[in-house]
């Protein structure tokens, strides 16, 4: 919108009040203040919900691959084939045997539900979410035959463990007698404790050497699975459909949308609904721009005629006017952003904050999975956010302004 230096001159007048203005001014000031909450309350929301989607994906498909290959009844035969033709498939990143079987863990008379994971001693040394998440301890000690383990923080603190701390296994799979099966119990070293940030998996996760599992569950050289990375998780069915002939009779192909599509289904039904919801408080505050304008078109009334009579033309009038509301939601849209950087910047500090001032654990990581608030902004969602506050604020501000260039001069000024 191109105003030329009068219109300029009379815009910014009417933005900046003067004496007996002050009540449209103030009600100008609640527009802006409208608009920036709306405007901070979408990107506050919809960066928590990005980062709360990412930190899942990221911590999941760090621990899980991005699909599995599962054996039927726990055992998948030929493992190594697999391994290898997964390898040699475009688009594999990596394959990697993989033990994973819920069992029992006692400690200090207390007794956890847990789930061993037996992963190659490579595969525990180069994973990013374990090595940048041990708390205490040293992953490097856990060695096929050293008798050690790694396990998630709260585990540790249900068990009272600690690294150089003893735990038992207990394994279902034991040997016959005559008076029925006796289960298998197996005494571990704690030789380090990770904090993935996934509660589920802090509380149940007991990592050992692929060897050492097997010997456990007396599995041979037999596995469980196999974990699969691709180069591009959305398209991770179509990377793997290859594999299917080979695996045919052996197991299935379970890849993360399926692991896990009821918790990112949800996230993302959320995610849409919070964004439609936080709309309507910049639809409001549009309309307390309408307002402000209306009732500053109503005390300009007589200088509009005036300016009527002097030669403005009603494409004029309707410029100024446009540009006063634009004016003040593009203030707000400022606002609203800068509002919205300090608390995502902040965030885990007013978290913490509230929970102090309160008693209240607001965010309980055995409710909420990860154990700190997440964060993650999309420029192009910004950029959504503030055309669709600029597209109401167009709405809201055409009516009240189509109303100053429509006035008749002759009429007001005969009553004036």
């Amino acid at each position: 919108m191109i105003l030329n230096a009068h219109e300029k001159m009379i815009a910014k007048r009417y933005l900046v009040p003067v004496k007996g203005e002050r009540f449209i001014f103030v009600v100008a000031g609640f527009s802006i203040g409208a608009v920036a909450l709306g405007v901070a309350a979408l990107i506050i929301v919809m960066s928590v919900m990005n980062g709360f989607r990412a930190e899942l994906f990221d911590k999941i498909v760090g621990l899980n691959g991005h699909a599995i290959i599962q054996g039927y009844e726990g055992r998948l035969p030929n493992w190594e084939e697999i391994v290898d033709a997964a390898r040699k498939t475009p688009g594999v990143t990596s394959a990697t045997p993989l033990i994973e079987q819920p069992l029992m863990a006692s400690a200090n008379g207390r007794v956890e539900g847990v789930l061993v994971r037996g992963n190659t001693v490579e595969d525990i040394r180069t994973n990013p979410i374990l090595n940048d998440k041990v708390i205490s301890g040293d992953l490097k000690s856990i060695t096929p035959g050293s008798g050690r383990v790694a396990i998630g923080a709260r585990l540790a603190e249900a068990l009272g463990a600690y690294p150089g701390a003893e735990i038992s296994l207990i394994s279902p799979e034991g040997r016959s007698t005559p008076v029925g099966t006796v289960p298998r119990i197996v005494t571990y070293t704690v030789g380090a404790i990770f904090e993935v940030g996934i509660y589920e998996y802090d509380q149940a996760f007991v990592i050992m050497p692929m060897q050492d599992a097997q010997t456990l569950l007396l599995l041979g050289d037999q596995v469980g699975m196999v974990e699969v990375q691709v180069d591009n998780p959305d398209k991770v069915g179509q990377v793997l459909a290859p594999l299917q002939p080979l695996i045919q009779g052996r197991g299935v192909i379970v890849d993360w949308k399926k692991m896990n599509s009821a918790l990112f289904e949800a996230l993302e039904v959320e995610r849409i609904a919070m964004f439609v919801v936080l709309c309507i408080i910049i639809l409001v505050a549009a309309f307390n721009i309408a307002s402000s304008l209306i009732m500053l078109v109503r005390a300009k009334t007589r200088d509009i005629a005036i300016l009527r009579t002097m030669g403005a033309s009603r494409g004029s009038m309707l410029k100024i006017f446009m540009t006063v509301g634009l004016s003040i939601g593009m203030i707000g849209i400022v606002i609203g952003a800068i509002l919205g950087a300090v608390f995502l910047f902040f965030r885990q500090g007013v978290v913490n904050f509230i929970q102090l001032v309160t008693g209240q654990n607001i965010w309980d990581p055995s409710v909420r999975f990860l154990t700190e608030l997440p964060s993650r902004t999309d420029p192009f969602e910004v950029a959504a956010i503030v055309a669709v506050t600029l597209v109401l604020t167009y709405f809201a501000t055409l009516f009240p302004a189509r109303g100053a260039a429509n006035t008749d001069p002759v009429q007001v000024l005969r009553y004036e």
